[in-house]
């Protein structure tokens, strides 16, 4: 998966279908990365992969995916801010969280 798709389903809901492209994954860097950004927001966020959905305001439950490079996830937001933290959420997923692999 190389392209992310972002929906819209109402104004306080939004989805983003992303692809891990870190080399190691979803790893402990990039998870707390992760849930460090999802926690300045307002809105529920989940991660989905396949039928398991975790928080993403938690390290552990973003570790608890194991989500390999390449990966396809479901990044969902509800609430007042969903829009703008999909698409921040976004943006780290699309720049590897910073890492160069």
């Amino acid at each position: 998966m190389e392209d992310t798709v972002l929906e819209t389903e109402a104004d306080d809901f939004r989805s983003a279908q992303v692809c891990v492209r870190n080399e190691l994954g979803l790893h402990a860097r990039p998870a707390a990365r992760l849930a460090q950004e999802a926690q300045k927001f307002a809105s529920e966020i989940l991660l989905e992969s396949g039928d398991q959905s975790v928080d993403a305001k938690s390290i552990l439950d973003l570790l608890t995916l194991a989500a390999p490079q390449g990966c396809a996830l479901t990044l969902r937001a509800r609430g007042t801010d969903a829009g703008k933290a999909v698409d921040t959420l976004l943006n780290l997923f699309l720049n590897r969280f910073g890492e160069e692999k």
